[in-house]
């Protein structure tokens, strides 16, 4: 397993400073947050205790960016987040959006993919580093949550019928759509 496969580790110190075990020097939120962006998957324990607090460092990562007009998440998933939350019933948010998130994750790859064999553009310099800070975006947002597969060959649809090779990335895209307008119906009526 190379250094990449593996995450980097953060270690909290008791002073709330956060050390990187492999330069071994201490680091910021942003410069995790670029770690992130490069591909990068880390992991933050507390040195003392032992707790892994990735999970709360990523949401307040999320959460400075959002602060500064960085804005990615609309006000209304903002609310239906704190909404499943503090709903006592067991939630399906943090399924739907590990699975929202894989649909999109799918569709955009096979999009850059028909775009690399048939547009120059698509080997335009940095795109690849989009690429890893989406990826990573995602893995964050998603970070954690289980019982969603994660190597969807195809995207899913909702009537169960597999996807053609035919179908183009605008059609993936109203599928994606369909979907989460479904999934959204849905939801409603748990509510």
């Amino acid at each position: 397993m190379t250094t990449k496969d593996k995450p980097l580790l953060i270690k909290r110190y008791a002073s709330r400073r956060l050390y990187n075990t492999e330069t071994s020097d201490y680091v910021t939120l942003e410069d995790i947050s670029g770690f992130i962006r490069d591909g990068r998957e880390v992991q933050i324990v507390d040195l003392k205790s032992g707790d892994d607090l990735t999970r709360q460092y990523l949401l307040q990562i999320i959460a400075e960016h959002e602060s500064r007009g960085e804005s990615v998440l609309p006000v209304d998933v903002l609310n239906d987040l704190v909404r499943s939350y503090m709903g006592g019933d067991a939630s399906v948010v943090p399924q739907f959006l590990q699975a929202s998130f894989e649909m999109l994750r799918s569709g955009q790859s096979r999009m850059l993919e028909n775009m690399g064999a048939m547009n120059p553009i698509a080997k335009m310099p940095g795109l690849e580093a989009m690429q890893a800070q989406q990826a990573a975006f995602v893995k964050a947002m998603t970070g954690g949550i289980g019982g969603i597969p994660t190597n969807w060959s195809t995207t899913p649809q909702m009537d169960g019928a597999e996807e053609t090779a035919e179908e183009t990335p605008a059609e993936d895209l109203d599928a994606i759509k369909k979907q989460l307008a479904e999934l959204q119906a849905k939801l409603s009526k748990l509510k």
